[in-house]
């Protein structure tokens, strides 16, 4: 893998929220715009790559180097489990899942590649870590919709990856929308919301919202041009030349007296109180995604809550895990003073 200029995951902690769909739009994207792509499918126990792109007789070969050879589509380099274990389950434990992760890795004759696109699988399990110790990861991007279920994982997501400092790149919200044909309003099928309201929750750039369309539930053998699609791609590719920038400049991250105290590298400090951060906690837990309705009482919180766990995000906010217990929330730099 020396030879993949960049390797980026396309996650999702919660299943059926388009993210196989939106790695394979994005790969052929990336390919028509004329970088050497190739496209992993890491899901041992539910391929997809095969179906997507209607290649479900596709045989993996060995060549000279008794590597394995991608399956060549127009172009564009696949790999999945599937073309290895055709239409049988997969019924296996988890450490020869790793052994068949770490096959199609570092046995696959990938050649040079511009992206490496990795269809991680659902979830935060064996496989995710196998995958971020084992490669070094340019980044992630987050796929995810506006349901609620959807946004408590994506949260987890984040805070998955930046434990294991693999830098986020952005999310892309999916199924955000549909637009009437004959009026051409736009309905939010998982409640109003404004653009950007997802990067204002979790601090991190939200790269495109995805809406309902014909043309990403049909066929992806065959590549159609597709303004959101292209809108991801753009800002997918400027997370990455930013990504230097990106990189935390923030020193140390405490407790002191009451407060959580973020100081940066040029010797600015940040302050929040504890107790409002907590209280304004806005994952999915602390917030109805129904009616938007604050559900944290709090009388109910103690007025001595403190961090046990900081964790930098990023350049762009901070994770913390409460003396309750609570630990799901993300807490950008602007809601420090």
């Amino acid at each position: 893998m020396k030879n993949i200029k960049y390797t980026i995951a396309i996650s999702s902690c919660k299943g059926g929220v388009g993210k196989s769909t939106m790695a394979t739009a994005l790969a052929w994207e990336l390919h028509q715009r004329g970088f050497k792509t190739g496209l992993l499918d890491a899901d041992i126990y539910g391929p997809s790559l095969p179906s997507l792109f209607q290649l479900q007789k596709a045989k993996v070969q060995t060549n000279e180097f008794k590597l394995l050879a991608p399956v060549d589509h127009q172009g564009l380099k696949l790999m999945s489990f599937g073309f290895l274990l055709g239409d049988a389950p997969a019924v296996m434990r988890g450490p020869i899942v790793t052994r068949y992760i770490q096959q199609m890795l570092f046995q696959t004759d990938w050649g040079e590649l511009d992206f490496l696109i990795i269809d991680m699988p659902p979830g935060t399990g064996d496989v995710q870590l196998t995958i971020t110790q084992s490669v070094q990861l340019t980044g992630a991007v987050i796929v995810t919709t506006h349901h609620g279920l959807s946004l408590v994982d994506t949260a987890r997501g984040i805070l998955m990856f930046e434990k294991v400092n693999v830098p986020i790149l952005g999310v892309i919200e999916n199924m955000a929308y549909f637009t009437a044909p004959d009026s051409g309003k736009k309905y939010y099928i998982f409640g109003e919301q404004k653009a950007g309201a997802i990067s204002k929750r979790f601090g991190v750039k939200t790269l495109a919202e995805i809406p309902i369309q014909d043309a990403l539930s049909k066929d992806m053998s065959v590549y159609k041009a597709n303004p959101s699609i292209q809108e991801a791609t753009d800002g997918l590719l400027q997370a990455i030349e930013q990504i230097s920038s990106t990189q935390s400049d923030l020193k140390d991250a405490g407790y002191r007296e009451g407060e959580v105290v973020l100081v940066f590298n040029d010797g600015r400090e940040l302050t929040a109180k504890a107790f409002d951060l907590r209280v304004n906690c806005a994952c999915a837990l602390c917030v109805s995604e129904v009616s938007g309705h604050r559900l944290v009482d709090p009388k109910k919180i103690p007025a001595d809550i403190n961090p046990v766990e900081i964790l930098p995000l990023g350049n762009y906010a901070v994770g913390i895990t409460w003396s309750d217990g609570h630990s799901s929330g993300i807490y950008p730099y602007s809601m420090f003073q």
